[in-house]
């Protein structure tokens, strides 16, 4: 009985095993077949949005916007409110010599003008006669005034434009680290489309080779076609195995520069294999044409040594200021208090004014200043026009060559397909003993290598396209 048991038991076991092995082989099978047909097309939209979202460059480049911010708050602590505060005594042998507390508030303002107020309380029997005040105290508020020299123009009022002008100079970093990103970017993924479809040009090369290759060979054995037809076909073979060999190696690199443009929370990320590109003659962008882009001034190109020229015209105001005399004039009305009322008590007889007067006489350092700062803007108003112009003739040989190269398609189209049929008709010729087999590869080797110029010149006109909107700052959108 015992034994009949094991014996069942072993069957079993044997059984489940098995059923083990083919559920798992219909696994194996089934997850490969997926993975064969899972095949994806990574968009180049895709591939853009994904660069801009996590690229680390792109993430860089959203930081110098942060920069500029931090500047213009960094200026405009200029106009903040100081609070200043002091308390000086002394005691000896017992005696109070004097005791001093003086707190000040300044509020500064874009003009030359300052608001002060404050408020001062003595003691002692050493004490200055000038700074006594009863035990109540004394408050004071007045203005500061700088009546020539700073009034419209100043330091302070001048730090904050400029700040704001470096504040749109990291705007335009920011444009031109995004653009500089895209540019290249986009031109690895035009690589890519390119190996990647040569490769399914020249995979094709093979097969047809391989054909070729195959069927002379045959008719060799039956005495149709000579040794030298099954040499020459062999040698074609060799040359396509040669060439799609090669061109898996500009395929991998292709990849491989794709895979360097991809990140994802500061990592990067790695292509997977059965992601393709999208096809060639997909269009990225809408044509463009020169009147989309006549404000050159919005290319960072030049909006960048145009806000360097900003910055030195606001320089150079305040230098104009400096031939100015400095007079600046005080005047603080004091308010006293008594035991009646904590309230401080203003009269038009109780006050406090003085002034401050300086200046160069030959004024040589001022005069020296702004004669280098005109000089300064001339030189880079003259680099400014010849960007312009230099910018303006590379965007309108760019459209030029873009109809060039549109042209090309064309024509390259129309010679593909007569290169197809001129294929066909001499294959059908070999059939029948009419034709050689070195003109069925010449016909071969020219439909193939019409194909690669199709793409090449496609992808040509996608990067000029490309060259066009990054020079004229259309590239990425704003």
């Amino acid at each position: 009985m015992k034994t009949m048991l094991n014996h069942i038991y072993a069957i079993i076991q044997t059984v489940l095993l098995k059923a083990l092995l083919a559920f798992t082989a219909l696994w194996l099978c089934i997850s490969a077949q997926a993975q064969m047909d899972s095949t994806a097309t990574f968009t180049y939209q895709e591939f853009l949005a994904h660069i801009i979202d996590h690229h680390p460059l792109a993430i860089k480049a959203n930081l110098r916007l942060k920069y500029g911010e931090a500047n213009v708050l960094s200026a405009r602590g200029k106009f903040d409110p100081v609070l200043k505060s002091s308390y000086d005594k002394k005691e000896f042998d017992d005696k109070l010599y004097y005791s001093h507390f003086a707190s000040k508030l300044i509020i500064p303002t874009p003009l030359g003008i300052d608001v002060v107020g404050g408020y001062e309380n003595t003691d002692g029997e050493k004490l200055n006669p000038e700074r006594y005040t009863d035990e109540n105290g004394l408050w004071h508020m007045g203005v500061e005034v700088n009546v020539l020299q700073g009034l419209w123009v100043n330091d302070r009022k001048v730090a904050l434009q400029q700040a704001k002008v470096y504040q749109q100079m990291a705007q335009v970093e920011q444009q031109s680290l995004l653009n500089e990103l895209v540019f290249n970017a986009t031109y690895k993924y035009l690589l890519w489309q390119q190996s990647h479809f040569n490769h399914q040009v020249l995979e094709n090369n093979l097969s047809i080779a391989n054909d070729y290759f195959t069927n002379t060979r045959l008719s060799y054995k039956n005495g149709e076609k000579t040794a030298m037809d099954t040499l020459e076909t062999l040698i074609v073979y060799q040359d396509a195995q040669r060439l799609l060999n090669k061109n898996k190696i500009a395929l991998t690199k292709a990849r491989n520069d794709i895979e360097t443009y991809l990140w994802y929370e500061q990592k990067p990320v790695l292509l997977q294999e059965q992601t393709l590109p999208e096809n060639y003659e997909n269009k990225f962008f809408v044509d463009f044409s020169l009147s989309d882009s006549t404000d050159l001034s919005a290319n960072p190109l030049i909006q960048s040594s145009l806000n360097k020229l900003s910055i030195l015209e606001i320089e150079q105001r305040l230098k104009r200021q400096k031939v100015l005399p400095k007079l600046k004039v005080k005047y603080n009305a004091l308010l006293a208090t008594n035991e009646n009322s904590i309230t401080p008590n203003y009269s038009s007889s109780n006050y406090k004014w003085g002034l401050d007067f300086s200046f160069p006489i030959f004024l040589r350092s001022e005069r020296g200043d702004i004669k280098q700062g005109k000089i300064k803007i001339e030189e880079l108003e003259l680099d400014i026009a010849n960007k312009r112009y230099e910018l303006q003739n590379k965007l309108e040989s760019s459209l030029q060559k873009q109809i060039i190269l549109e042209e090309q398609i064309t024509i390259l189209n129309k010679s593909v397909d007569g290169y197809k049929q001129l294929l066909e008709g001499e294959n059908e010729k070999v059939k029948y003993g009419e034709s050689s087999v070195f003109l069925l590869n010449k016909r071969q080797e020219k439909y193939i290598n019409g194909n690669l110029k199709l793409i090449e010149t496609y992808v040509k006109k996608q990067m000029e396209l490309v060259n066009f909107l990054y020079l004229s700052n259309q590239l990425v959108a704003k």
